[in-house]
């Protein structure tokens, strides 16, 4: 029986063409500058944008779980909160039973926003043109990686 974590001696451990991490991140670079020009006119970066789906997801929500499900850390995600909060787009409370909690919510512009946003997906995988299946397939993969991998971290 092998050892499915071994890599075989034929490969180059560290030649980039090896590398899982990179196709990854150029994958993520390259997707985030193609959401730019469509959320740039409504003045959203591509992190801002992930945490309006999250609240047109979910509604109300703590920082600490937008940051869960973002997999953002606090100090990334407290000044885009704050952006999003000047823009007029959410609030912040904090919680009355624990000051330590802050609650976010969507305003009424917020929940606007998400009518200007809701042709963003589809012109994205208009403008990327990859195969339907592949994608999907692609999407699957990368939960199950993700899940994996953020089973790693918690333990």
């Amino acid at each position: 029986m092998s050892d499915s974590t071994a890599i075989p001696d034929n490969i180059d451990p560290l030649l980039l063409q090896n590398q899982i991490c990179f196709p990854l991140y150029a994958a993520s670079r390259l997707v985030t500058r193609l959401y730019q020009p469509m959320l740039e006119p409504l003045g959203l970066t591509y992190p801002q944008y992930i945490v309006l789906l999250i609240l047109w997801e979910d509604g109300a929500s703590t920082v600490s779980h937008i940051g869960k499900r973002a997999q953002l850390a606090t100090n990334t995600l407290t000044p885009l909160l704050k952006r999003l909060e000047t823009m007029g787009v959410l609030t912040r409370q904090r919680s009355d039973k624990d000051e330590r909690v802050v609650n976010i919510a969507l305003t009424d512009a917020g929940e606007a926003l998400r009518q200007q946003c809701a042709c963003i997906p589809m012109e994205l995988f208009k403008q990327v043109g990859y195969p339907l299946d592949d994608s999907l397939a692609l999407k699957r993969q990368l939960d199950s990686f993700l899940g994996h991998l953020n089973g790693l971290l918690l333990n």
